[in-house]
């Protein structure tokens, strides 16, 4: 081994160690901000900096409690490069449920009653803000350190058929992710000159011949192979030369005509399976949109219940009929389910004959009924069938059976929709995709929302989601 080797392989096991340290005084920095949270919120409540025993316990709860759920939610995952709309959503997530599971253990240890209930609300809403706060600065100074040429991993990307030209490309426009190409190997003459021609100045090979020689002479970090997966013989020609190096190798597959973005990699007998028909809303992921759907959905009833006896008692005397309208729909896995609905059509209408949507001016929805269906105040009775678990609160909106029938034949990927629970409200509604489908465009275009939200799930979408139906959703002028 010689001596540039040495100094590569003892500067890679360095940059190792300071990861490691950072992550650990992360850790202990979220440790402390919880902590500060909690003693802050009692002196805003109690006017007093001293802290009786029983919350000094209850605040060393918490702080274990962040230090075992945090790692569990990926918090402290590499983030160079990432979204931070999806560290802020991670910790969200991580921090609500802190806050959960504390509540759980003073309900059955019956010391609800010990603690004031605004100090809990203070130190969630103050542990939030700090936790968020100490990311966003934290985050805003790498950035700013990494486009100063600090903080910097250099990458040697391996691409053919244009596929690494793109790929560095991507990169080079991003450089706040401390990621700079140092080289691009393997792809034609003409490609590579596209590259140049940008004013980069990024050293460029057509062949793959002395990468390692090059890995070591340049100190390169990581290595990314922008090869399709026809290229098999090539990738593992190139992993078995850097396996006996420190270098850091990924893979940026692609396969003509199909999405691998978002895809997972799971393995089964000892083979790597790619799901095709993958969504993240699976495993552990479930019960967390399960405990989110649940809670979230006692909270909203809870809170709306004056409104909605009000709602069913101007339904009632409006027109006769039940308050309730129940609809035969499909669910999880295509079963049927009983959604539920207050009653917005005059009711001897509602039965027999062919069935079709309802549409502008449709005579049998009444007055009331049009005004529930235009602020869609009677979409609430389906938070009943949220915590019976049939729906949830974001999700693809459960279509008729019989409109389900129609359009399962005639659009591709239409029963991918059924993978998950359908929701009171859904990615395609907040974009305009609601109501009547009266064409096959616009039916489609519904299903692709439904789709893109399943194959891309995670909390922070769903707490997107109905962020923008509080401020879009509700009121629609294709709601009628």
């Amino acid at each position: 081994m010689n001596e540039t080797t040495l100094t590569r392989y003892y500067t890679s096991g360095l940059l190792r160690q300071h990861g490691r340290l950072f992550n650990s005084l992360l850790r202990v920095f979220d440790m402390g901000a919880v902590a500060v949270a909690g003693w802050l919120a009692y002196a805003l409540r109690f006017e007093s900096f001293r802290l009786p025993a029983i919350y000094e316990v209850a605040l060393l709860i918490g702080v274990l409690l962040t230090a075992v759920l945090f790692s569990r939610f990926g918090v402290y995952r590499p983030w160079r490069g990432g979204s931070m709309l999806e560290e802020i959503g991670r910790i969200t997530l991580a921090w609500w449920f802190v806050a959960v599971v504390m509540v759980i253990i003073a309900f059955f240890a019956q010391m609800g009653a010990d603690y004031s209930r605004l100090w809990g609300a203070g130190w969630f809403a103050l542990g939030w803000l700090l936790l968020l706060t100490s990311r966003l600065l934290l985050r805003s100074l790498l950035i700013a350190l990494r486009v100063r040429g600090r903080n910097i991993r250099h990458v040697l990307v391996v691409g053919s058929e244009g596929l690494g030209v793109a790929v560095a490309s991507r990169l080079l426009s991003a450089p706040w992710t401390g990621l700079r190409v140092a080289a691009v190997f393997g792809e034609t003459p003409e490609e590579l000159r596209n590259l140049q021609r940008d004013g980069n100045l990024v050293e460029t090979r057509p062949g793959i011949d002395g990468i390692g020689p090059f890995i070591d002479r340049q100190g390169i970090d990581q290595v990314w192979l922008a090869l399709p997966l026809s290229e098999e013989k090539k990738i593992r020609a190139i992993y078995d030369e850097l396996r006996q190096m420190t270098v850091d190798v990924r893979l940026v597959p692609e396969v003509s005509g199909l999405r691998l973005l978002q895809r997972s990699i799971t393995d089964v007998a000892g083979l790597p399976v790619v799901d095709l028909s993958y969504s993240p809303m699976n495993g552990g992921n479930e019960w967390l949109k399960l405990i989110q759907d649940q809670v979230l959905a006692f909270v909203i009833l809870v809170l709306t219940s004056p409104l909605m006896l009000a709602i069913a008692t101007a339904v009632k005397l409006s027109s006769p009929g039940p308050v309730l309208f129940k609809q035969k729909r499909h669910g999880l896995g295509g079963g049927e389910i009983e959604v539920y609905k207050f009653r917005t059509m005059v009711h001897w209408q509602q039965g027999g004959g062919e069935a079709v949507q309802a549409r502008a001016d449709d005579p049998r929805v009444t007055r009331l009924g049009g005004f529930l269906r235009r602020t869609s105040l009677d979409e609430l009775p389906q938070l009943i069938n949220v915590l019976q678990g049939r729906m949830s609160l974001v999700g693809p909106r459960p279509h008729p059976v019989w409109l389900n029938d129609r359009h399962k034949s005639r659009i591709d990927s239409y029963a991918q929709r059924h993978k998950v629970k359908p929701g009171i409200t859904g990615w395609a509604q907040v974009n305009g995709y609601r109501g009547e489908t009266d064409t096959l465009e616009k039916m489609q275009k519904r299903v692709e929302y439904d789709l893109d939200y399943i194959e891309n799930w995670s909390v922070w979408f769903d707490l997107r989601i109905l962020l923008m139906t509080v401020f879009k959703g509700f009121l629609n002028r294709n709601a009628y």
